[in-house]
């Protein structure tokens, strides 16, 4: 197991840097491509993913051809900048722990910065709306927000692309930082990111990843804890129609004492080789005494020729934590449920539609936008209008 360097905050509330580690992963987490070696589908991190469909980006031989526009939209106080490879934030939350995360951090050009300065309560969102104008492309995006600020983050995905992307989070000690992804591309798109989150001292983290589009999209999101303290919920959605792979891979590394983590996904899925894979690893390290972790995943299964692979792992190298656990269910309609609704007179294609609403209804509510709840549940009605 790679090493973890020690984290702790400095005196102006800011974060120096812990390496999330992973036993389940064929290589040391790096910077460099040449470290990874190209997997060739029978690695655990790689098991489940058709590479044929990444075009390239797993090998070397992806060409980096493409764009993506993106618009940062963000309430006054807050610093947008653009920035080169050698600026001293890129990287501080962690380092790839795949090749293509590994390829992608070494091929961009530019990095997109967003800061909330320390003590910054924020009342609109910042708004990052990513739209891809086709070909292949890499990014970098960092968040960071300072000690006992406040904000919420929606990272919106539109268009179509092959994108290769690193995002990382730097969460000040006391501050709270909320995010939205919103994966919603065109029908041929490819999105494969690590985003690995930072979380200072008795900092809280809220992650919400909602993913409706795409070819083939696999996001890992990360989590290491800068100091005790620390909280951080990772909430999931995802929809996965005909033919799309959506993979969820997640990782918390529980590495520093009294902290808490809470993860709950949950995804449904409809038609011909429709496949969804949700990994979740949380790993509780023997110096991290207090620990406090659950997590869950659920999946609704609508149609035939549809494929689930769900795989919650919990490690444990201490007893003295405060609980510890997980939970996962694949499974079709309840037909009780269905009965209960149609005996009251609904017909049977709006009880459907209200029973996964229901399904998905309490992780939407964890956004808090009303304008982009409303928007997300609109999208999962026309899904629905394919298979009810």
């Amino acid at each position: 197991m790679a090493e973890t360097i020690p984290a702790g905050a400095t005196t102006d509330g800011a974060i120096t840097v812990g390496h999330p580690a992973d036993a389940r992963v064929s290589a040391a987490p790096s910077f460099e491509v040449a470290d990874f070696p190209v997997p060739h589908g029978r690695e655990e991190e790689w098991r489940f993913t058709p590479l044929e469909r990444l075009r390239g980006l797993h090998d070397g031989t992806a060409v980096a051809d493409g764009g993506v526009k993106v618009e940062v939209t963000a309430p006054e106080g807050v610093i947008v900048e653009t920035v080169g490879r050698d600026d001293a934030r890129l990287g501080r939350a962690g380092k790839p722990v795949d090749r293509v995360a590994a390829q992608a951090y070494s091929s961009f050009e530019k990095a997109s910065v967003v800061s909330i300065p320390k003590d910054t309560v924020l009342t609109e969102p910042v708004r990052i709306a990513v739209h891809g104008e086709g070909g292949m492309v890499y990014g970098h995006q960092v968040i960071e927000i300072g000690a006992f600020s406040e904000a919420v983050v929606v990272l919106d995905h539109t268009g179509e692309a092959t994108l290769a992307a690193n995002v990382e989070y730097l969460i000040g000690d006391g501050a709270k930082l909320t995010v939205v992804s919103v994966q919603d591309w065109g029908d041929t798109a490819v999105h494969a990111a690590q985003h690995t989150a930072l979380v200072g001292r008795d900092a809280t983290f809220k992650s919400v990843i909602v993913t409706f589009g795409g070819s083939l999209v696999r996001l890992s999101p990360r989590v290491v804890y800068g100091g005790p303290g620390g909280e951080a919920e990772l909430y999931g959605l995802y929809f996965t129609d005909q033919g799309q792979h959506q993979e969820h891979r997640l990782f918390i590394d529980h590495d520093t004492p009294h902290c808490r983590s809470n993860v709950a996904y949950k995804g449904a899925l409809q038609g011909q080789d429709a496949h969804a894979v949700w990994i979740g690893d949380v790993l509780i390290r023997a110096a991290a005494e207090g620990t406090d972790t659950y997590e869950l995943n659920r999946n609704l299964v609508l149609t035939d020729g549809a494929r689930v692979d769900s795989v919650p792992n919990l490690e444990i190298e201490t007893g003295e934590i405060i609980g510890a656990g997980h939970a996962s269910a694949t499974g079709r309609f309840d037909d009780e449920q269905l009965f209960y609704l149609m005996a009251r007179g609904i017909p049977s294609d709006e009880a459907r539609r209200l029973v996964v609403r229901g399904f998905f209804g309490e992780l939407v509510q964890q956004i808090g936008l009303p304008d982009l709840e409303e928007r997300l549940m609109a999208k999962i009605d026309a899904e629905l209008e394919a298979s009810v």
